[in-house]
């Protein structure tokens, strides 16, 4: 055979109508189911208005946050569940299940009436409703990932799942162009007050469609043939977890899916919060730019599928890892110099400090809002981290009575301890406003100016934060899909990613903000997923291996 021939030979075969077919419509459906779960992730902070009333705005956010994470949290437990039906029933009729428990969960969210109706059973039916979402979803990416993969040929399953992985991103994109829409029609004080439904509403119409798409795919022919040569596994959760097979699930969880999950979420979520929640822009602004950088990096998903095809899986995901956990800390410093630069002047000019005895300072995180917070230190970082405010800490001798300075001013707390209710609550008022007036004349803005944004610059240091997602997530689908064997692989992939993106990932937020809170450092939440990137990095460059030549039929 000539060199021409066998080149041609050995070339991927190229993407047909069919094939097409696979991708669009399991890319489509998964947006849908994407779309559903993000929404209560954007509008987070009127769901703490709405579910968490009563609460602090910090415990509130707080605590609306541990909701959105409830959601996550059982997407593993939706992965072993999901994942040994399609393992032992097909790809194809258990993605089916879990797109209808999502649009219907979604679809109650937006009819859910709020805390000042029905009281304390709110809150509980809205995390009720999130925990069915994460189940489904728990069960929706192996099927798609798998069913796709397992329809690419030899040399295109990095390019083909690909479309999978934007998903995740244009599921977010579709959520925050519904929210803006809403918004602007409108108007802030109605959508904050009931419009804020109407996105979830929607949802059902998107569960109509990726339905009826659905319908139409037949199952995968790897599954068919597994089926028909007899090599199904008859208990995939053993076989997968309490094997051999149970390292490979370890490792790539820890050397794959951990650090690619906070990568993907300090990326795409902790940057919204981060803008909207410590820089105090505006959230239709911030969500425009968010939306703005998600159009400039989801192209890269592709790009860097295509890529692992040619090069690998693992050294593009490495170096994901490795380049955010050494530029975050520069990239947010620089989204508060472009998004908020009063913040930045303030805080070097006029640096406000807590001068307490350590011993009398509690965590600043109190979900269910029942804490008291009654010593000088603590009423004094309530006071901070109510408005955002960042600060240091300077210990002070046992028995010192708080004290904040604010520049050159120096306001005393005082100690609330044995005061009755009525008394402590005027006193943390008044000293509050204290604060809030030196603040004010600081030069500490309650919100950031539009004047001052520097939008094109956060706009490009967003779209860098989604082209490390890409980096990172691009090529994950086809790395996990071709790490086990057909007759355990909906269920081996799944429990990994959803452990790495369920558990390290969704929980990111909450970890990141309840850090920040405690130290009164803006930055320091970005310590989390820094030291998480880079123990994938040195686990997976270690310890897992490359996998894009690799036959999956078997």
């Amino acid at each position: 055979m000539s060199s021409t021939s066998a080149t041609a030979a050995s070339a991927p075969a190229p993407m047909t109508k069919g094939h097409k077919k696979v991708i669009f419509a399991s890319s489509l459906g998964t947006v849908f189911e994407w779309y559903d779960f993000y929404l209560y992730g954007s509008l987070a902070a009127i769901i703490a208005k709405q579910f968490f009333t009563g609460l602090n705005p910090t415990s509130g956010f707080i605590f609306a946050l541990l909701a959105f994470a409830a959601g996550f949290a059982v997407r593993p437990f939706g992965a072993l569940v999901f994942g040994r039906l399609g393992d032992l029933v097909g790809r194809k009729y258990t993605f089916l299940i879990t797109i209808v428990i999502m649009g219907l969960s979604t679809f109650l969210v937006g009819v859910l009436p709020s805390y000042t109706a029905i009281g304390f059973a709110a809150p509980v039916i809205l995390i009720t409703l999130r925990l069915l979402q994460g189940l489904a979803l728990g069960g929706e990416y192996g099927g798609a990932a798998t069913y796709v993969a397992e329809h690419a040929p030899m040399g295109k399953r990095g390019l083909y799942t690909s479309f999978i992985q934007t998903t995740a991103t244009l599921g977010l994109f579709l959520s925050l162009l519904v929210i803006l829409g809403c918004r602007y029609f409108l108007g802030s004080e109605q959508f904050e007050a009931w419009g804020w439904r109407i996105p979830f509403l929607v949802s059902f119409v998107l569960l109509l469609v990726s339905v009826w798409i659905r319908m139409q795919l037949a199952e995968s022919p790897a599954f068919v043939q597994m089926k028909a040569e007899g090599k199904a596994s008859k208990a995939p959760i053993t076989e997968s977890f309490f094997s051999k097979n149970g390292k490979i699930a370890l490792l790539a969880l820890l050397g794959a899916t951990a650090g690619q999950a906070v990568v993907w979420y300090a990326g795409q979520f902790y940057s919204l919060f981060f803008l909207t929640q410590t820089l105090k822009i505006d959230a239709s602004a911030a969500n425009l730019m968010i939306a703005a950088g998600l159009i400039i990096g989801t192209p890269f998903f592709v790009i860097f599928g295509w890529l692992s095809d040619k090069v690998g899986r693992k050294p593009i995901i490495m170096a994901g890892c490795l380049i955010a956990a050494l530029t975050y800390f520069p990239i947010f410093k620089a989204l508060t110099h472009y998004g908020n630069p009063a913040i930045e002047a303030a805080a070097q000019t006029s640096p406000v400090v807590v001068t307490a005895d350590p011993a009398t300072c509690s965590f600043q995180f109190n979900p269910v809002g029942t804490a008291k917070f009654t010593t000088s230190c603590d009423i004094a970082k309530s006071a901070l981290a109510k408005g955002g405010t960042p600060y240091s800490n300077v210990d002070a001798a046992a028995g010192t009575v708080a004290t904040v300075s604010i520049g050159d001013k120096v306001i005393t707390a005082f100690e609330g301890k044995g005061q009755d209710a009525d008394t402590l609550k005027a006193g943390t008022a008044r000293f509050g406003d204290e604060v809030k007036a030196a603040l004010t004349a600081a030069g500490y803005p309650e919100k950031a100016d539009p004047a001052r944004i520097n939008t094109p610059m956060v706009i490009l240091l967003l779209a860098i934060l989604v082209i490390y997602v890409t980096m990172v997530y691009g090529p994950i689908a086809a790395w996990l899909v071709e790490l086990f064997p057909t007759r355990i692989r909906y269920t081996s992939m799944s429990l990994p990613y959803h452990i790495g993106n369920g558990w390290f990932g969704g929980f990111l937020p909450t970890i990141s903000f309840a850090l920040v809170a405690a130290s009164g450092n803006i930055y320091q939440g970005l310590w989390y997923p820094i030291v998480i990137a880079v123990m994938t990095l040195v686990i997976g460059t270690l310890f897992l291996p490359e996998t894009k030549d690799r036959d999956i039929t078997k």
